[in-house]
């Protein structure tokens, strides 16, 4: 017996420290369940890898609107093979590629300028539908991950 309440108070001692440290949980259901997190992308998902990435405020040549198709490479991207390997870097099972940073993230207070991009589409079978920005040091570190995809403006800053 003293087992049983031993583990159950460690158990419970690492879920209230999970929570205390904001680390994210999984979301449990309306029935109690806990959900899954989505399955590992397939090769056969991938075929139909097609964004649209449209670049305002960036300066010179970046600003547009630029089509992307990954498996095979191609569209009018400046720089299609580099921005498919960006985004292929930062996909990871489980976690959404362009996730917007977390309500509640502390960022440091940089400003990057005015650019902006929307990248709409669909990667590995699930729709895309993400807004970037240079408004702080989060959304910097955002949108430089998936340089070339958006364009490299640490460089000219």
């Amino acid at each position: 017996m003293l087992q049983v309440n031993r583990a159950t108070r460690i158990l419970l001692t690492a879920v209230a420290s999970v929570a205390a440290a904001g680390l994210p949980t999984a979301p449990s259901s309306a029935a109690g369940h806990v959900e899954a997190a989505p399955p590992p992308v397939r090769d056969e998902d991938r075929s139909g890898d097609h964004l649209t990435v449209t670049v305002r405020h960036a300066g010179g040549d970046a600003d547009g609107t630029y089509e992307l198709y990954c498996r095979p490479v191609g569209g009018s991207h400046p720089d299609a093979s580099g921005a498919c390997a960006a985004v292929d870097r930062s996909t990871r099972w489980g976690r959404e590629t362009f996730a917007p940073v977390p309500d509640g993230t502390i960022c440091t207070m940089q400003y990057g300028g005015d650019a902006t991009a929307h990248v709409t589409g669909t990667w590995g079978g699930r729709p895309v539908d993400a807004t970037y920005s240079r408004r702080d040091g989060c959304q910097i570190a955002r949108w430089d991950r998936l340089v070339p995809l958006l364009p490299d403006l640490a460089r000219s800053s």
